[in-house]
């Protein structure tokens, strides 16, 4: 009877762009995670728990260290371990994952990671993995600075998706930088962090680059989006009707799932993806076309239409009358509300237009 085991998929088909590295040796590797914000809580939270079989807990760093203390009681001591300070994970991880808000913090905790590697060099491999939305330059500079230091490499894995998918473990992950690393990286998140992994080869810079043009495409398609359903409300279709045309023709679940925020004025950002971090994206991928000579008119309307709902929305604090603390990426909606003669934030203050029956 001939064989079926050549026939037989692999596990990882198609999600992991890599074949199996080799079995780790004696000890175990050590993963350490730095930044447990929206994203990163949910993300260090899967790789802990897929680990549990493993000796050594993943010892996690944030700069707020009661988030860093809220994932170890949720966890226990013995899959979670926080680090007291940066230099003990640069120094005693094998494998650094980081998910930070910002180029500037980027580069303030690499330079902290650097540091501590100069007080004690590597002795044996080391990878970092940047997984924060960056201009892609920042990822060149970080190579740089960490490629100086022995048996030390550095990737970018930047990833795709808001923190519901983060918790359920649904992200894409993009990745470039050196082979072998990607490679012990990306079963290390497949599928305990995400579902698949896009390869971008060695160029640590393309990683980054194929995150800003795909946050760019998302802002347009929210721009759209919300001029869409404020003119479905100012027509007196209604933005229901709107949203539930969308989602029998487009039904793409990230477009499903923030009309669903901005239907129901669903915009708490501390649950949710911030405007400020929308607003540092779209600023992102509007340098690099410039840079490219690629203009992106959709990503400029809507990051306009973000920089004014940051100001209705700043307004509101000033005189005490705001809902929410921080916004959601969502919200830009207010910009064609307010435009439009509606209320930025509260639907249901629409403008009194009756639909004929």
């Amino acid at each position: 009877m001939a064989s079926n085991l050549l026939q037989t998929p692999a596990l990882h088909a198609g999600t992991i762009p890599f074949s199996r590295p080799p079995t780790p040796g004696v000890h175990p590797l050590q993963i350490g995670f730095c930044g447990l914000g929206a994203m990163g809580y949910f993300m260090a939270r899967n790789l802990a728990n897929s680990r549990k079989s493993q000796s050594s807990p993943l010892l996690v760093y944030n700069r707020t260290v009661t988030k860093s203390q809220k994932l170890l009681a949720e966890l226990g001591a013995s899959t979670v371990k926080v680090a007291d300070t940066l230099g003990q994970l640069a120094t005693e991880c094998d494998v650094i994952f980081t998910c930070l808000v910002n180029d500037a913090v980027v580069t303030s905790i690499y330079n902290e990671f650097a540091k501590a590697l100069v007080q004690s060099p590597p002795t044996k491999a080391k990878i970092f993995v940047e997984m924060s939305t960056n201009y892609p330059a920042l990822a060149g500079d970080l190579d740089r600075l960490l490629s100086s230091f022995p048996h030390t490499r550095f990737i970018t894995s930047p990833i795709f998706g808001p923190p519901p998918a983060a918790d359920k473990a649904t992200l894409v992950i993009a990745m470039s930088g050196d082979y072998r690393s990607k490679k012990e990286v990306a079963f290390l998140l497949v599928p305990a962090v995400g579902r698949k992994v896009i390869d971008l080869g060695e160029n640590v810079e393309k990683a980054s680059t194929l995150k800003l043009i795909g946050n760019g495409n998302l802002a347009a398609a929210l721009e759209l989006l919300a001029e869409t359903l404020t003119l479905g409300e100012k027509s007196g279709i209604g933005q229901q009707t709107v949203y539930d045309l969308i989602t029998d023709i487009m039904p793409a679940p990230g477009l499903l799932a923030y009309g669903n925020k901005m239907i129901n004025d669903s915009f708490d950002g501390s649950v949710g993806f911030a405007m400020d971090g929308g607003i540092k994206d779209s600023s992102h991928v509007l340098r690099l076309s410039a840079e490219l000579n690629c203009p992106m008119p959709a990503v400029s309307n809507a990051y306009r239409s973000m920089i004014t709902t940051r100001a209705i929305h700043q307004a509101q604090v000033a005189s005490g009358t705001q809902q929410w603390d921080i916004i959601d990426e969502s919200a830009l909606i207010a910009s064609s509300r307010v435009a439009a003669g509606l209320n930025p934030f509260d639907s249901k203050k629409g403008t009194g237009v009756v639909r004929e029956e």
